[in-house]
């Protein structure tokens, strides 16, 4: 069971991406879905997350505005809308899956049980 990232790229200042994510091989119920991104050095950090009934989502302070996180539980999917991008949100992206029951939200890397190979985004100024 593996999560894939796709959507990522290079793109300029002020443009933007739409990342998806989506289970490959047996499908399972995503509960809470979220976005991590980590940089060279850095630890990876938490951009946005969303629950299990699309009724709540969080953002980091650095992408609230700009970045949308989204699902749609028939595709069992979940987005990532970037928009006005800033060279800062370079990173690779991972999505993350909660397949425990709960209908809450969690920045905690450790709420996830399931995450994906991540995916690449640049943004050059």
């Amino acid at each position: 069971v593996q999560l894939v990232e796709s959507g990522g790229g290079l793109v300029q200042v002020g443009e933007s991406l739409r990342l998806s994510c989506a289970p490959s091989g047996r499908t399972f119920v995503m509960y809470r879905m979220g976005w991590f991104r980590q940089t060279p050095g850095r630890e990876r950090e938490f951009v946005a997350v969303i629950n299990w009934s699309a009724t709540t989502t969080y953002y980091a302070d650095s992408v609230k505005g700009r970045f949308t996180i989204s699902r749609d539980n028939a595709k069992n999917t979940v987005y990532l809308q970037m928009s006005s991008l800033k060279p800062e949100d370079t990173a690779i992206y991972y999505c993350a899956a909660d397949t425990k029951p709960s209908d809450y939200v969690s920045v905690r890397e450790r709420a996830y049980d399931y995450w994906g190979q991540g995916t690449h985004v640049t943004v050059s100024s």
